[in-house]
């Protein structure tokens, strides 16, 4: 099912809005494809103006950053501890921006969109 992106029929105050058109081919969005842990697969997907966006389809690496020093370095995922985004995706160890991972390091929380990106940037976490 295509997602529609244009503005919503209803008006912030609950009236409804007529419009002048109907529906246009760029008002359309592109279903979700979340980012799962596993063997390292990326898609890239052509956007407007023929520009492109690299998702990352499934990972078992992550570049964490550590605040103290200000070194980052390539560390595994083991696993998702917490996801802000959706209680949900903790048991399907999905990776989106603000998830915290159980890594080689020690905790970290995701700061890039793996979906838009392309890689997963991640900052570790003083406990």
């Amino acid at each position: 099912m295509a997602l529609w992106q244009a503005k919503s029929r209803r008006k912030v105050t609950g009236g409804r809005r007529i419009f002048a058109r109907g529906k246009r081919k760029f008002e359309i969005g592109r279903e979700v494809q979340p980012t799962h842990m596993g063997e390292p697969k990326l898609k890239n997907v052509r956007t407007t103006g023929g520009n492109k966006k690299t998702r990352v389809m499934s990972a078992n690496m992550a570049n964490v950053t550590d605040p103290a020093t200000g070194k980052t370095v390539p560390a595994a995922i083991k696993n998702v501890v917490e996801n802000p985004a959706n209680p949900h995706y903790v048991r399907r160890n999905l990776l989106t921006k603000g998830a915290v991972l159980e890594t080689e390091l020690g905790k970290a929380r995701i700061t890039s969109r793996p979906g838009q990106d392309g890689t997963i940037n991640a900052v570790l976490i003083k406990e």
